[in-house]
């Protein structure tokens, strides 16, 4: 294997934004083996078999890109001049360009431009073709939205999607004046009297509640997307079947308007054999996931029934919803099959599986029960999300990274996908090997030809109810570690996104949502992906076990305004284990800090003591928001999820040792939060 050869491999690579080296966790330089880079290079499309394919590869690439005479995605930043970068023969450039933008709005705007006026970037040469890139001014003042821009010249047409979005996210005016707070547990580990198998959206509602009567502005949970609980299963938040669609386990059946008017449903719920079955589920410490949505499911279908049976309102309210969002028609004709075929849709004959389903290949019963369930979850999420705004951003949402390689979306989306690679990341101190997540990953250029459809689709699925929304792996916006299949994780290549693309479109989306995003920015993150966040205003993450520093005198690193502070997050141990696993020496170093900082006057191993000092440390600071993790206050060590140990731990399975009644009347717990709130609601942080 030659040098010339990898060189031209390395330059392949880079000409379809693949990265032929990282930096990993100890700041080493790590190259990408050339078989990872020609197995990524051959998913985004590239004809490379072997090294030998490479020079023909990269001749054709240079010329497929000069060819290209626009981008399909450009970006026009509010209040900033917008360009287009046409790529063009060099002959002819005395002809004249014709310009269509049709607003999303509706309206029309066109002009005429002579290319013999617009400015000259670059000249190549192609195979023996000159080309000229020149640089078309975009017309100013354009409304913020998804344009579709037409040029049209002799001999050619070419359409580019025109996103004019605001350049910076939004921040809440509460946000932006003051100082919120809220607090965190996964609603599977939130549990009270009258749950089920494990909490739901009636028991989020109330811990909402009492949180926003403590001064607080949020609540925050994982995420709660539709999720396979059967056959296949995958409990996992992080590994939904939809990103689009929600997991029916947290509605809560009893608040459903058809249940009074349904004698079957009701006889069965008061029934002492169905009672005694929710009170053996409720009892569990871990979340029976399979038994307890079979449980609520039989009411569901009885529910379902009556409604499709009955006629009247509601069966023409479920028809319109239906009929205004075809796409959980087809979700629910996809979830049916899965239940007719006992398989993933990787298992289904060929038709199927390219995405046409026809009578026969799924229950229709099971359909309407998939349709109805999902009404029913938008309706319950519609209800608590306009709630929750009264008094703060109210609900605090989680966009994970993936989806099930199995679910709806990559089924339905297939072509937004990679799917002969996995997401994953390198190996790290904690993971020597790397982590394969087991997810596709978008690709990054066929998301582009389709108008990031899919992405929007799925953004505005979680804002529509969410006043705070988390961006799992923050980093994806800019690059994602690709893991070629059959490949271990450790030789895995990381490959480029449009980043600037993906932060015109969430700007956009927040600002018409009204939400304020986070951007989980933890680990071993370059330096320009923090960069772009606060230009662009996401919030990062602060959490205190990743902000040690070696400066003797600060311990910490300073807390940015912009930032939502926290002392752990769900992959992580509660204080109470991280601070037991201290050294001695890192114990005194935090207690110095936070003597200076004055939340303690004597030196103590007392771990409530320094709780409660740091708590106090991260609620008087700058962030403009605070989590707190309720598990931290009555002392959890158990996490709720160890990466990498697999069936090794009950990952997303723990419940909270206490019910919601009963920690609501802790009076420690109180106490604190109480505390939490007065410092919250003073002036600038120390």
């Amino acid at each position: 294997m030659g040098e010339s050869q990898i060189r031209m491999l390395h330059q392949l690579a880079r000409q379809y934004g693949v990265e032929t080296s990282y930096q990993d966790v100890t700041g080493r330089r790590q190259d990408a083996a050339p078989d990872s880079l020609l197995a990524v290079l051959r998913e985004l499309g590239a004809p490379v078999e072997r090294l030998a394919d490479v020079p023909g590869a990269l001749r054709e690439r240079r010329q497929e890109q000069w060819q290209r005479c626009s981008e399909p995605v450009v970006v026009a930043w509010q209040g900033r001049p917008g360009h287009l970068e046409l790529r063009l023969p060099a002959t002819g450039v005395d002809h004249r360009i014709d310009g269509r933008l049709e607003l999303e709005g509706g309206e029309v705007r066109q002009w005429t431009n002579h290319l013999v006026h617009t400015p000259v970037l670059q000249v190549s040469e192609v195979e023996g073709v000159a080309y000229t890139a020149r640089l078309l001014s975009l017309p100013a003042d354009l409304p913020p939205g998804y344009h579709r821009l037409t040029l049209s010249m002799p001999g050619r047409v070419f359409q580019t999607l025109l996103i004019a979005a605001p350049f910076q996210a939004y921040v809440p005016p509460l946000v932006t004046a003051g100082r919120t707070w809220g607090v965190f547990l996964p609603l599977y580990a939130l549990h009270s009297g009258r749950s089920w198998a494990a909490g739901d959206l009636t028991d989020l509602e109330a811990l909402l509640h009492w949180v926003q009567e403590l001064g607080g502005g949020m609540v925050g949970t994982l995420p709660l997307l539709a999720a396979f609980l059967d056959e296949p299963f995958d409990p996992s938040p992080y590994a939904p079947a939809s990103r689009l669609f929600w997991n029916e386990f947290y509605l809560d059946a009893t608040r459903i308007p058809e249940l009074g008017g349904c004698p079957p449903a009701l006889d069965l719920l008061n029934s002492p054999a169905f009672q005694s079955e929710l009170t053996a589920l409720r009892n569990t410490p871990l979340v029976d996931y399979r038994r307890g949505l079979a449980v609520k499911r039989r009411i569901l279908e009885l529910l379902s029934h009556c409604c499709h049976s009955a006629g009247g309102g509601r069966r023409a309210a479920l028809q319109g919803w239906a009929a205004a969002h075809p796409a959980v028609q087809d979700y629910a004709r996809f979830r049916a099959a899965v239940e007719r075929q006992g398989a993933a849709w990787p298992g289904w004959p060929d038709r199927m599986r390219d995405g046409s389903l026809q009578d026969g290949d799924f229950d229709p019963a099971a359909e309407r029960y998939h349709l109805y369930v999902q009404w029913q979850a938008q309706e319950q999420f519609q209800a608590l999300s306009a709630q929750a705004r009264d008094r703060g951003p109210g609900l605090y949402l989680d966009l994970p990274l993936g989806v099930h390689r199995a679910g709806y979306d990559v089924w339905r989306e297939g072509s937004a996908f990679a799917l002969e690679a996995s997401c994953g990341a390198p190996p790290d101190l904690l993971i020597p090997e790397g982590q394969n997540w087991e997810f596709p990953p978008m690709h990054p250029e066929r998301i582009r030809q389709q108008a990031y459809r899919y992405y929007i689709a799925v953004l505005r699925h979680h804002l529509r109810h969410a006043g705070i929304l988390r961006l799992d792996h923050v980093m994806g916006l800019h690059h994602l570690f690709w893991i070629p299949k059959g490949l271990p994780a450790r030789e895995g290549v990381y490959v480029r996104y449009r980043d600037d693309e993906f932060y015109a479109i969430l700007a956009l989306e927040s600002h018409r949502h009204r939400t304020l995003l986070v951007g989980e920015d933890l680990g071993t993150v370059p330096r320009y992906v923090r960069t772009a966040m606060t230009r662009h205003k996401v919030y990062r993450m602060y959490v205190l076990p990743f902000e040690y520093t070696p400066a003797a005198r600060q311990m910490l690193n300073p807390i940015p305004t912009g930032s939502m502070a926290s002392l752990n997050t769900h992959d992580m141990p509660p204080f109470a284990a991280f601070w037991l696993q201290r050294t001695p020496g890192d114990r005194l170093a935090l207690f110095r800090f936070l003597r200076r900082k004055g939340w303690l006057k004597v030196p103590t191993d007392d771990t409530k003591a320094m709780l409660e000092a740091c708590l106090k440390s991260l609620s008087a600071s700058r962030a403009r928001v605070l989590m707190v993790n309720l598990e931290d206050l009555w002392l959890e060590t158990s996490p709720q999820n160890i990466p990498g140990t697999g069936d090794q731990y009950p990952n997303w399975r723990r419940k909270a040792r206490y019910t919601l009644e009963e920690f609501m009347r802790i009076p420690e717990v109180l106490k604190t939060l109480q505390g939490i709130n007065k410092l919250r609601k003073r002036g600038t942080g120390r």
